[in-house]
């Protein structure tokens, strides 16, 4: 196959919203501008509503115009497998890309590729964001190496994604391409402009926590990292922290994936509300830039990670990050270039917090824009061209 050009990529688009959504469709464009003809396969029933934590699956932003995508996949009924992989198998795709993020997906996914592949023409490539899922289910391990048969080739956002595939599918080949730039959000405003559309003070010095928030994740650990950093607490004059810069608040900016209630009866306990900005809802597309521009850093406390999309949408917004020492985190966020790396404990994380307003953001970025430079949507799209090559 030397020259495709039809692209299907199976995966997440609008109507669902997130990250996943947001990847897939600016990857269709990317193949789209470079001259193929692509569509997307997205899902009319994506999780079955008690498997999804959140509020909606649903976006609130209009349709892209620009993108053909095919609401059509169920991910629990067999004879839409059935009826998706024939559709597919009969219109023969030069490459189909599809996302694989969470075992449940694997028997719907694992089926319609099956079929597809008895055209003897397609190839499958595998955008792999997790094969050890963050939070383990009966049945993951069955319904991962399901999926993983009919794929050719399979690319992974991190290293750590990388070694774990090759323990489960090591004669396929694969490689690791870093999370291309969220270049989709809008371009950088000045921090004063968002901040006022966020009614937040021009003056604080403001860390962000973005995403979904799920256990994983670990805010739980900067929630307690704020309470070394709080006024009460380094106001001391033992306290170890008491060389903190000018009064620290933590913006919040994600919806709750789990129990709200455990996180409101820490902050209680912590004695930290005054030290927070909560935005608990979900954030649509169109405000994302507004809390990554009013940030002075970007904190991704995780216990656990192979990527974030936080990662790439920091880089694009230019703001410097504060990441713990898990996963492939350090590796896209050189330590004292990009920003600090800390370990995963609240201790830790308030000394880096510290370090990073002693040093202050224009001592990160110039390194940023120099480091994001390697991570173009080009590259991603080379990177699947060759391998099913």
């Amino acid at each position: 196959m030397n020259s495709p050009e039809k692209i299907v990529i199976i995966g997440p688009a609008h109507p669902l919203r997130g990250g996943l959504a947001s990847y897939d469709e600016r990857l269709a464009r990317e193949f789209m501008h470079q001259g193929f003809k692509t569509t997307i396969y997205t899902f009319s029933l994506q999780y079955p509503s008690f498997l999804f934590p959140g509020t909606t699956q649903l976006s609130s932003e209009p349709a892209p115009g620009d993108l053909d995508i095919k609401v059509c996949i169920n991910s629990v009924n067999p004879f839409n497998w059935l009826k998706i992989g024939n559709e597919l198998k009969r219109s023969k795709p030069d490459i189909i890309i599809v996302r694989y993020w969470l075992p449940f997906m694997g028997p719907c996914l694992g089926t319609i590729l099956r079929k597809v592949k008895k055209n003897k023409h397609t190839k499958v490539v595998c955008i792999a964001d997790n094969i050890i899922p963050h939070e383990k289910r009966p049945g993951d391990t069955a319904f991962t190496k399901y999926f993983l048969n009919p794929v050719d080739a399979f690319i992974t956002m991190s290293e750590k994604v990388l070694s774990e595939l090759l323990i489960v599918a090591n004669v396929k080949p694969a490689k690791f391409i870093a999370h291309p730039l969220y270049d989709n959000f809008g371009d950088k405003i000045s921090k004063t402009d968002a901040r006022k559309k966020l009614n937040i003070d021009p003056n604080d010095r403001i860390i962000l926590f973005f995403g979904f928030i799920r256990k994983y994740k670990g805010l739980d650990l900067l929630l307690e990292a704020m309470k070394i950093l709080s006024p009460s607490e380094t106001l001391h004059e033992e306290n170890a922290y008491n060389h903190s810069p000018a009064r620290i608040k933590l913006l919040i900016a994600g919806e709750f994936y789990e129990d709200k209630k455990k996180y409101t009866d820490l902050i209680n306990t912590l004695g930290i509300k005054d030290e927070l900005i909560l935005h608990t809802d979900f954030i649509p597309d169109s405000e994302v830039k507004y809390y990554l521009c009013a940030a002075d850093c970007v904190v991704q406390p995780y216990r656990r990670a192979t990527q974030s999309g936080v990662t790439p949408l920091a880089y694009h917004f230019e703001v410097p990050m504060i990441v713990t020492n898990v996963g492939g985190l350090p590796s896209l966020v050189p330590d004292k270039k990009v920003g600090l790396v800390a370990e995963p404990n609240p201790d830790d994380i308030a000394r880096k917090i510290i370090e990073f307003f002693q040093l202050g953001a224009d001592y990160f970025l110039p390194h940023l824009r120099e480091e994001k430079n390697k991570y173009s949507w080009s590259h991603m799209v080379d990177a699947i061209i060759k391998l099913v090559n």
